[in-house]
């Protein structure tokens, strides 16, 4: 059962709700499958209020990819806080089975979005990557935005838990390196889902794709690639269909293992030692 509190708050969204199911939804938050008794369904993430504007965000990042009319999102209703919970309530979206046909779709469809460009990388809210803040303040240069508010960033915290040295030796040697790793690259800022993993994407029982959980901002569309080679990767079908419909430039691998490093680190600082060695393993690859 969800607090009643929450389900006062939701009440004039949903009515009166005639099941709650807990269901899987990542091991950040608590989620539920809300049903009325007449078959209307909603998806519903619970967190400690202090989470709120990571809600907030979420739903704004949301608001953001469906107004690019390219990837299907599920769609925010509501958010905010009732008693010691933050909520929020999004459209349910039944899933399926990823195809090769869905895959290849989601690869055409991401092309598209990121069409969808601004002047300056960044975005107008920051928001989190898992539980850590990512901050986005907007940015004319993408070499400082990057070694600034993405790895830079990420090596702080790496310090402040107190991780190997040698790690972080290497990590600052990095840094100034980076303007030469991305020399001659100028990417547009493009609208990113930024935490584009195997894990929060899926396709709908019609075979449309879709994408949830994001960290949006608008930057380079490589690091949305770079992220779908980690943790498990994507179907071939996906990389064909969006190099037909958007071919990657010269140089791309190098610029894969310096954006994925980002994300390494950050379950570095999450999870812990575990990812050491590949944080590591990515930090001596680039300085090669």
């Amino acid at each position: 059962m969800i607090p009643a509190g929450v389900a006062a708050a939701l009440e004039p969204i949903t009515g009166t709700l005639a099941t709650t199911r807990a269901v899987g939804g990542g091991s950040i938050n608590d989620s539920y499958l809300l049903t009325t008794p007449t078959d209307e369904r909603w998806f519903l993430k619970l967190n400690d209020a202090a989470r709120v504007d990571m809600f907030a965000a979420e739903a704004a990042g949301l608001e953001e990819l469906a107004a690019a009319d390219a990837v299907r999102v599920p769609r925010p209703m509501a958010h905010g806080i009732a008693g010691h919970q933050a909520y929020l309530l999004l459209e349910y979206l039944e899933l399926g089975h990823e195809t090769s046909l869905s895959a290849a779709e989601l690869g055409r469809r991401l092309a598209a979005q990121h069409r969808v460009t601004q002047d300056r990388f960044g975005w107008d809210s920051d928001n989190t990557i898992g539980r850590t803040p990512q901050y986005n303040g907007w940015c004319d240069d993408w070499i400082v935005f990057w070694c600034e508010r993405r790895l830079g960033f990420q090596l702080k915290l790496a310090r402040d838990k107190g991780y190997d040295h040698g790690l972080l030796t290497r990590g600052a040697e990095l840094l100034d390196r980076v303007p030469a790793l991305l020399a001659g690259h100028s990417p547009t800022p493009s609208l990113l889902h930024g935490d584009l993993w195997a894990g929060n994407w899926g396709a709908t029982l019609a075979g449309e794709p879709v994408i949830f959980d994001p960290a949006v901002y608008y930057g380079d569309r490589e690091t949305d690639l770079a992220m779908t080679q980690l943790f498990g990767g994507f179907p071939a079908a996906f990389y064909s269909a969006y190099e037909a419909a958007w071919p990657l430039s010269p140089g791309h691998e190098q610029r894969f293992a310096l954006y994925n490093l980002y994300h390494v680190l950050n379950h570095l600082n999450l999870f812990g030692r575990s990812y050491a060695a590949q944080a590591m393993g990515l930090v001596d690859r680039l300085l090669t």
